[in-house]
């Protein structure tokens, strides 16, 4: 048991432990849920291999995490934990973003030599992570995971709250979006 086996980039599991979850428990959850996950980060990103390199690290906080594998809701704690490290991630990323431009140097982003559309389309997903980045952490969460394609009972799940009130929080969700978003870019019409 003492050789490590490896899950994906830079991610192994080591000897099993009363500190960590069973191996073949925890490879059940990893192959079930982990392309999930990625797709998640990725929409919240817009790199894939970021949302890898967070869903590993997500992967193995839920291995440290041995009791929920006993009496947790796996599945909402994953979706939690990389909306949670996406969004600290996408907050990083904005800062040092700034910081390189205040001091004068350049983001290299690389060249485009997509069409037109394509920029643009780049130019909207960066102007909604901006403002992903700025609301409440449960309502960045509500939105991400929705989008990500969630119903509401398994938002309810997640974020731990009846399903009958997940309308109205998505609403204000929507609503704090909306209002950061023209707070930010007054003169989109597209919103």
């Amino acid at each position: 048991m003492g050789t490590a086996q490896t899950l994906s980039r830079g991610m192994s599991v080591r000897e099993s432990s009363s500190e960590h979850w069973d191996d073949a428990e925890f490879r059940a959850v990893f192959v079930q849920r982990y392309s999930q996950i990625v797709g998640i980060l990725m929409r919240l990103l817009g790199d894939h291999s970021g949302a890898e390199e967070i869903a590993n690290e997500v992967f193995l906080r839920l291995y440290r995490r041995p009791g929920l594998q006993i009496d947790g809701n796996v599945g909402g704690w994953l979706y939690r934990a990389a909306t949670n490290l996406g969004i600290d991630a996408m907050r990083r990323s904005s800062r040092r973003r700034k910081y390189e431009q205040g001091s004068g140097q350049t983001v290299d982003e690389g060249t485009q030599s997509d069409p037109l559309n394509d920029l643009l389309r780049q130019e909207k997903c960066q102007r909604v992570r901006a403002v992903l980045a700025l609301l409440k952490s449960a309502h960045g969460q509500l939105l991400i995971l929705r989008a990500s394609g969630l119903s509401y009972r398994e938002l309810a799940e997640t974020l731990e709250v009846k399903m009958s009130g997940i309308g109205t929080m998505l609403n204000r969700a929507e609503e704090e979006f909306r209002l950061r978003y023209l707070e930010l870019y007054p003169m989109r019409e597209e919103l």
